[in-house]
């Protein structure tokens, strides 16, 4: 389980101390759990500071137990926790194979690495030798790094915006994946998304706007307020 006690975050510019994240209690125990809200509102911080990306200017982590919050990405990532992210990293001179491999932790039979590919669509002949590089789409790559989300099977995976740039790729069979992953690692999975199929899948939704938790509950709690303020955003644009 992941707990977060009186988490903020807070960077300085020229104007000053800017609060990006302000006092978030939260506790994720659940299978699905999604984070949503407007943009800027402090979703993609809040999942890297889990992730251990950039660390908390106050308030402690807590991991299976453990407090993490002071711990590297790398100690976490040890530790279970996984992070996908929104644009994801090119690694020029090494292979889609590669990676598969370091995700894995070993070497793994070229139809295993191969088989990780085709859970996310794609012709593992056709990419499991490329690199990962400027070479490959924007939506190639993220396929390539749920794959490897799959292939490190680990506790706890974050996932930022993962049905962006896959627009060929049909959103049934991103959640099927996720709902995979789930039966191999009986892990937690979050969810950065705005989409309402991918909200639909969570147990667990939470709401961020302006650095705070707005609100948080189950799906049919949650959603449904969601759906509701979206369609009177739509007609409030039309009058």
């Amino acid at each position: 389980m992941l707990k977060l006690e009186n988490v903020s975050y807070s960077v300085k510019d020229e104007l000053g101390e800017k609060q990006i994240l302000k006092n978030i209690n939260l506790e994720i125990d659940e299978r699905f759990v999604a984070f949503t809200g407007p943009n800027g509102g402090g979703k993609s911080t809040l999942a890297k500071v889990i992730a251990g990306i950039i660390h908390p200017t106050s308030g402690k982590i807590y991991f299976d137990g453990e407090e993490i919050t002071a711990l590297s990405v790398t100690e976490r990532a040890k530790r279970g926790i996984s992070y996908a992210f929104q644009q994801p990293v090119r690694f020029k001179g090494l292979t889609v194979r590669d990676l598969i491999n370091i995700a894995a932790g070993k070497t793994l039979k070229v139809s295993d690495a191969c088989a990780y590919l085709s859970e996310v669509g794609m012709c593992a002949r056709d990419y499991i030798d490329r690199e990962v590089n400027a070479s490959l789409s924007g939506g190639e790559l993220k396929r390539i790094e749920i794959a490897t989300i799959l292939a490190r099977a680990t506790k706890l995976s974050v996932f930022d915006e993962p049905e962006a740039g896959i627009d060929l790729w049909s959103f049934g069979n991103l959640i099927s994946v996720f709902e995979k992953m789930h039966e191999k690692t009986k892990g937690n999975i979050l969810i950065i998304s705005h989409q309402e199929r991918i909200l639909n899948i969570a147990d667990k939704i939470v709401v961020i706007a302006d650095g705070k938790i707005e609100a948080q509950g189950a799906k049919d709690e949650i959603l449904p307020k969601l759906l509701a303020a979206k369609t009177c955003r739509v007609l409030e644009e039309k009058l």
